[in-house]
């Protein structure tokens, strides 16, 4: 056999190897977090049309949250300080498939489709998003282990004003963003307070999202789908 037919065959195997790895169901490791929190409440906005890109998002195929069994642990812990507070968490995002992110880089190439950005980037050219990272190629949420949310009232389930929506492309949305009001930067506070308490670490550029200090797939992304 010469070199060159092996390499070929190595390359097949390994091809196969791959394909075969591919998830289609939700790893062990995984947990459904509406069943470790049952007064959680989920608005999965990939799943439907409220979001940037203004239609369901490949992979998103039911109002399901999936997160690491790590993530779900430090979760419960902090719904039950909120609750007796009489608050809790409302998720928008957890786990997010590789192919949603994909979709997200195909959108963001469409130029023409602006159909959302009066609501979530009136003052950001579509253009840009790459370049301002907005839109990126991977996302710490396909690791499993990242959450965007927001407080809630739970008498009212009403959300606790924080400035802005989720997913608002701009400076509003920033940590340091000064030109907010008391009970705006009290509800930030309130919700980064709690999540760095239980191990997770916030970015500077979206109040909502925090990612497990200590995740436990810190180099692997993840592709089965959300159902």
């Amino acid at each position: 056999m010469n070199t060159r037919y092996a390499f070929l065959l190595q390359l097949l195997a390994l091809s196969l190897l791959f394909s075969c790895a591919t998830q289609r169901e939700v790893p062990h490791s995984f947990v459904n977090l509406k069943e470790q929190i049952p007064n959680l409440e989920i608005d999965l906005r990939y799943y439907g049309s409220h979001n940037f890109l203004g239609r369901p998002v490949k992979g998103y195929k039911a109002n399901k949250v999936f997160i690491s069994r790590e993530a779900a642990n430090a979760l419960i812990q902090i719904q039950k300080e909120l609750n007796q507070q009489g608050l809790g968490i409302k998720v928008f995002d957890a786990y997010r498939p590789q192919q949603a992110v994909n979709n997200f880089k195909e959108w963001a190439l469409d130029i023409a489709d602006t159909a959302a950005k009066k609501e979530f980037y009136p003052d950001v050219d579509k253009r840009n998003l790459f370049k301002l990272g907005y839109i990126a190629e991977k996302s710490g949420h396909s690791r499993g282990s990242t959450i965007d949310l927001t407080i809630i009232n739970l008498k009212d389930k009403n959300e606790l004003d924080m400035g802005t929506g989720f997913d608002y492309f701009g400076e509003p949305s920033h940590h340091d963003y000064s030109n907010l009001s008391p009970q705006q930067k009290a509800n930030r506070k309130l919700l980064k307070d709690i999540m760095e308490k239980h191990g997770f670490k916030a970015i500077e550029e979206e109040w909502w999202h925090y990612t497990l200090k200590n995740e436990p797939f810190k180099d692997q992304y993840f592709d089965f789908k959300v159902k």
